[in-house]
């Protein structure tokens, strides 16, 4: 009994060693060798089969969110080195939580914004320049038209891949200006004289043949845009070449806002429209300073009959307000995903832009521009045609408080709470403030 008891110990030792692993050093090194090889030979090929992910933010909705949700899944199918899944934000929310996002090193791998708001960004080093980046995956910046390279370049480096120009466009309701006596044979608008006194006789024309529209609806709500239209049409700044003065308190301002005011005092337009917008879809008025992103609902509808045409020069030259959206890649992205973003970018420029053309807006790419496809589209040689006089926003990080105290000064002159004498000089100060501080 003693005997087998000794045996019976003697074995459960010797199982105990066993399952404990305490077998001899070179045996164990050699075991845990071999499957520490195994095990990164595995991940290795893991790494090189599975792909690159990365989040794309941006604040495209309705019918741009659709075009995007096509680039996106064209851009997936089309390899399977990156993959790229997108957050959508609300557009009212946007820049705040983007600003958090890269503040806080923590939010996309590649988002949009607009040219007038990366200026701040840029200072404080929170998205990269794009140049290496673009060389790196066989993309070629010079494929950007120039002005939209210029609007994103500081210190001679670009710093945002431009997707397209946007601004807006004259559209002119055929029907109505038939009635009004105002339709060439060819289907333009008779315009008469392209000044000030000019343009008013063709909307009081319009005013008296068909009375119950708007001759011209003006988007009162976001006046900040039709405003700087014509105030830029006439020559205007709203700043000094040095971006440390305003610029806005002259003359030529002073003409623009007295224009809308006889607009209004005429009942050529409606100060009271809150959707000015959908008076324009609805058959409600003759003429509309529209977004090109409206091209798609205002112009592919034949039963609307609506034609386009760059904004007339009614205060002297062709030139107009307009913005860009941009692809940024925040600082604290890995180089990894970085490329894996550079790469995503170069196949939204010139893969997707032909779909993003549909939605309106003039791509930047000079390639999808002149390619037979975009030119096919509705009008679009005039989208061309207006793109070339386009007016950026000041490069200044300050930008998105100045043209709020803008629209908010604009809004107390045109609703007669200050003369536009008072509200210009009022809206001098508050600038050269903001400047200051």
């Amino acid at each position: 009994m003693k005997k087998k008891l000794t045996s019976m110990l003697t074995a459960s030792v010797a199982l105990a060693l066993v399952v404990s692993g305490c077998s001899s050093t070179k045996e164990s090194a050699t075991n845990t060798t071999g499957t520490s090889a195994k095990e990164t030979t595995k991940a290795a090929e893991s790494k090189s089969t599975s792909p690159v992910e990365i989040t794309f933010w941006n604040m495209f909705g309705g019918g741009e969110g659709d075009f995007v949700d096509q680039i996106i899944k064209g851009y997936n199918d089309s390899q399977k080195e990156v993959t790229v899944k997108q957050l959508r934000l609300e557009s009212n929310e946007y820049y705040a939580k983007l600003s958090t996002a890269l503040s806080s090193s923590k939010g996309p791998d590649v988002a949009v914004a607009h040219v007038d708001r990366i200026s701040p960004f840029v200072k404080a080093k929170q998205i990269v320049p794009v140049d290496q980046l673009a060389t790196k995956v066989g993309f070629d910046l010079k494929q950007i038209s120039d002005s939209n390279i210029k609007s994103v370049s500081y210190d001679g480096k670009p710093y945002a891949v431009p997707l397209d120009t946007h601004f807006h466009m004259f559209y002119y309701n055929k029907d109505l200006l038939k009635k009004a006596e105002l339709l060439n044979d060819d289907g333009t608008p008779k315009l008469g004289e392209l000044t000030p006194e000019g343009f008013k006789k063709t909307l009081a024309q319009i005013h008296a043949k068909v009375p119950d529209v708007q001759a011209l609806a003006v988007n009162t709500p976001y006046f900040q845009e039709p405003f700087l239209n014509l105030y830029y049409e006439a020559g205007g700044d709203l700043l000094n070449a040095d971006l440390n003065k305003a610029a806005i308190n002259n003359d030529k301002a002073l003409s623009v806002l007295k224009f809308y005011m006889d607009l209004y005092n005429n009942k050529y337009s409606d100060l009271n429209d809150k959707t000015p917008w959908d008076s324009f879809h609805s058959g409600k008025a003759a003429f509309w300073f529209g977004g090109v992103w409206e091209a798609g609902l205002l112009l592919n509808d034949k039963a609307l009959n609506i034609g386009a045409m760059p904004l007339p020069a009614i205060f002297g030259s062709q030139t107009h307000w307009a913005s860009s959206h941009l692809l940024v890649v925040p600082s604290y992205v890995t180089p990894e995903k970085q490329e894996a973003a550079a790469k995503f970018m170069k196949y939204f420029s010139e893969i997707g832009g032909k779909t993003w053309g549909q939605a309106g807006h003039v791509p930047a790419n000079s390639v999808v521009t002149n390619s037979d496809e975009y030119k096919k589209l509705p009008y679009r040689n005039f989208f061309i045609e207006a793109q070339k006089t386009v007016k950026f926003a000041p490069k200044t990080d300050k930008y998105t408080t100045i043209i709020t105290t803008v629209s908010e000064s604009l809004q107390n002159i045109i609703f007669s709470k200050q003369t536009p004498e008072e509200g210009l000089k009022v809206m001098e100060k508050q600038i050269n403030d903001i400047i200051a501080n």
